[in-house]
């Protein structure tokens, strides 16, 4: 589905266990694997003695039990979320809990943009709602801990409120689900939006950090040559779509099938979201047109006169 990015797929790590990435940076993986997980999310602590907290996972006893034993003796001052997906931020409220930390993130979940009359959000059941930060970051604040940095970036697009933060000791970058190492990232509207996603990834390429520790899976190495390459997946996968199109292929089914071969079937809906946000960005950029108000997953499409 992805052939043009070399994805590493070797990420034999068990849930629960405390991993040393970097001086700095312990990992602990939660135990959800799934189609969309992969084999689980990575929570991050970073820091030693006085921590910070990164992506406390899902609400989820064992892996928040694993995560305070890990810092049985040391003092939590941070919480940090990347988005507020069910898979990265409810674990927040028992962590709090326990540590008595204060959380940081962009901003309570919303959608990209605002639902069409009649339009049900199909992501509902994945957005942890209940979320809401005590302080809010913007694109560039920075957080300095006990021998640690942490500086936000505003990554909007697999999420509206989604951040990446570089860790400046250590020189590398927590991606949350903008970038991984095993897959590409779901874009899905209305949580998602394309033209932000593709802006996103075009900020982080202009970064110098060489690695990035996602939220799934193993560390991206040699990040910017990896993000130009998710770049070009995108920019393929738009002209694949005007390719279709141009042989009047109208439907989001339709182009599912001819475009995603081979597609595990437990996919199917996420990559018709995808190719959703591809149409609304090809129609808000003038080559693509649909006979609906807006783009919508049951519309039919064509190219530009």
């Amino acid at each position: 589905m992805s052939e043009d990015i070399a994805f590493n797929r070797t990420f034999d790590v068990p849930p629960g266990r405390v991993d040393e990435v970097s001086p700095l940076v312990r990992r602990i993986l939660a135990p959800n694997p799934s189609p969309f997980t992969f084999t689980g999310t990575c929570s991050y602590i970073i820091g030693r003695g006085q921590v910070a907290i990164l992506d406390p996972g899902p609400d989820d006893p064992a892996h928040v039990a694993a995560l305070l034993d890990a810092v049985r003796h040391e003092t939590v001052t941070h919480v940090f979320v990347t988005h507020t997906h069910r898979d990265h931020s409810p674990a927040v409220r028992a962590v709090v809990a326990a540590t008595g930390a204060v959380t940081l993130g962009e901003g309570p979940h919303r959608a990209a943009r605002p639902l069409a009359i009649g339009e049900v959000n199909p992501l509902d059941a994945s957005a942890d709602t209940d979320f809401s930060p005590a302080v809010s970051l913007g694109d560039g604040d920075t957080i300095a801990g006990a021998g640690w940095t942490l500086t936000a970036l505003t990554t909007p697009g697999h999420c509206a409120n989604h951040l990446a933060f570089a860790l400046r000791e250590d020189d590398l970058l927590f991606s949350g689900d903008h970038v991984m190492a095993w897959a590409t990232s779901i874009v899905a509207p209305p949580d998602g939006s394309m033209g932000d996603y593709i802006h996103s990834l075009e900020k982080l390429g202009r970064r110098e950090e060489r690695t990035y520790l996602p939220g799934h899976g193993g560390p991206v190495s040699d990040a910017p040559n990896f993000v130009r390459a998710y770049l070009t997946h995108r920019m393929a996968r738009e002209a694949a779509i005007l390719r279709a199109l141009d042989r009047e292929v109208e439907t989001i089914p339709d182009l599912v099938r001819g475009i995603y071969i081979g597609l595990d079937p437990r996919l199917v809906g996420a990559a018709s979201l995808t190719v959703l946000a591809h149409l609304e960005h090809l129609v808000s950029s003038g080559r693509v047109v649909t006979d609906d108000l807006a783009p919508a997953i049951t519309g039919r499409f064509r190219r530009a006169a």
